[in-house]
């Protein structure tokens, strides 16, 4: 079974999806004229936007929904497995992802806005969405949301539950079944609640542990002040090919940053378009560019955040795919994976820094299965629009549970295995669409730019931006017109 996947693997994350990740970020990049830098500081203020209705949450809790899904196993366990098999150079090409992905995440969710629309009392969106609304292709919509719905409600969620009990095991010497059971347990009570309930529990949970890690980096850093600036200059040769040690593997570098990356960050690959969907703005671009910047707190902050604290305390080994010895073995016999975080923490925080990993981990894949569960109902309330059998948002519940169960006590490698198998076929789909309906997202973009040099608090009218199917903004902005 594990070969099979290995070998699927191979064929989904080959160079192909790595440089279309890249091409796909520096093309947004150019036709947005930079979004994700010039509109850096409004990001930043419009996460202050606390508007919700009965319908929607706040853009905030929006952003809290979006980061708790980006934010989880592959920030702490996928940074050091890129670092395992690409060395130090793959955090640069991590952070280059990031800083292109920004402007992939703005499209996506800027689109996921736009075409939105209401079901059971909620707002409803994402990429199944904008493919028929935007693309007119029925088909393809009804595909990207199967392969949505199979991948978040039954492919991907195993390596969070897994991650988190292989982490109590090593911390707390408890059971993997005995994990898997409370969190099961625990995540059954949250989903059973609906989106609301999910997403106050994202919005008091995430900025907490987030800023927490933070600070648990400074302090590791702080304590091993003076190797900063080799390190750095380490990361970057090791980045083109000049460090003697590393120079070798610049490709593999390339190739598991950029993975990670976009495992970590999901930017342009679907993930955050449906919470994004979920929030409460005047304009679509709003939504947008609150998640941009979820993709610098994900990449640039807590991903390097696990980097450094890894590196400066040489808690790794660097073993590329195919080799048969290690490039550089620093705590042999270690598994990569959270034991390197574990191991780094420990160096400074010797009594409690596997305790201490253990937890962040347990907050951090425990928020992002939150927000795996809302996409999966998503996609599946959008396939019901088309099926009418009301009994599969129940099945889904009890299929998602027992698949977080199981994946608590199968095996690490075969759990990445299908993460990997879900989420490459998810950016497939979703690259192409996102490509494909550049033309309305820049649209919207403009007409943001067009009211902000206009000093007005922009809102979204399609009829006036020259944006077709946008049925729910007609009517948005007919009533926000009268109250002006």
């Amino acid at each position: 079974m594990e070969q099979l996947v290995n070998t699927l693997v191979g064929y989904i994350w080959g160079d192909t999806l790595v440089y279309l990740a890249l091409g796909v970020g520096l093309y947004f990049t150019i036709i947005t004229r930079a979004v994700q830098f010039r509109y850096f500081f409004e990001m930043m203020r419009l996460l202050r936007e606390r508007k919700e209705s009965a319908d929607g949450i706040s853009s905030f809790q929006a952003f809290c929904m979006a980061l708790s899904g980006r934010v989880g196993v592959g920030n702490i366990a996928g940074v050091a497995t890129a670092i395992a098999a690409g060395g130090p150079g793959a955090v640069f090409w991590m952070i280059v992802m990031a800083l292109l992905g920004g402007a992939s995440a703005f499209i996506e969710s800027t689109l996921a806005q736009v075409y939105k629309e209401r079901a059971d009392d909620q707002y409803r969106g994402g990429s199944p969405y904008y493919i028929e609304k935007g693309l007119g292709l029925k088909a393809f919509a009804v595909v990207a949301a199967t392969v949505i719905c199979l991948s978040y409600g039954v492919l991907v969620p195993g390596i969070q539950a897994n991650t988190i009990a292989e982490s109590f095991s090593t911390a707390f010497g408890l059971p993997s079944y005995i994990t898997g059971a409370i969190v099961t347990a625990l995540l059954g009570l949250i989903i059973f609640g609906g989106i609301k309930r999910i997403a106050r529990v994202a919005d008091k949970v995430v900025p907490v542990m987030a800023i927490a890690y933070v600070i648990l980096m400074a302090i590791i850093l702080g304590s091993n002040a003076e190797k900063i600036p080799a390190l750095l200059q380490l990361i970057v040769s090791s980045a083109f090919g000049a460090d003697a040690v590393f120079g070798g593997i610049v490709g593999t570098a390339i190739a598991w940053g950029v993975r990670r990356a976009v495992f970590s960050n999901v930017a342009g690959a679907g993930e955050a378009t449906f919470s994004s969907a979920a929030a409460e703005v005047s304009h679509p671009a709003k939504q947008g560019l609150v998640q941009g910047f979820s993709v610098y707190i994900d990449t640039v902050i807590v991903c390097t955040a696990t980097a450094l604290m890894i590196l400066i305390t040489e808690s790794y080994n660097v073993l590329p795919p195919g080799a048969t010895s290690p490039l550089v073995e620093h705590v042999p016999g270690l598994v990569a994976g959270t034991a390197y975080t574990q191991a780094a923490v420990s160096t400074v925080f010797a009594d409690y820094g596997s305790s201490f990993v253990a937890i962040a981990i347990f907050l951090f894949a425990f928020t992002t299965l939150m927000a795996y569960y809302y996409i999966a109902e998503t996609t599946m309330v959008y396939l019901d629009s088309k099926l009418r059998y009301p009994i599969l948002k129940v099945v889904l519940k009890i299929v998602f549970l027992v698949v977080v169960y199981l994946g608590s006590v199968q095996s690490v490698s075969l759990m990445w295995g299908l993460g990997d198998i879900g989420f490459g076929s998810m950016c497939y789909l979703n690259f192409v669409a996102i490509v494909l309906l550049s033309k309305p997202a820049i649209k919207v973009l403009k007409d943001y730019d067009r009211q902000k040099k206009a000093g007005l608090d922009p809102v979204f009218d399609p009829r006036v931006a020259g944006v077709d199917n946008a049925d729910f903004w007609i009517e948005y902005s007919e009533k926000a017109n009268k109250s002006r």
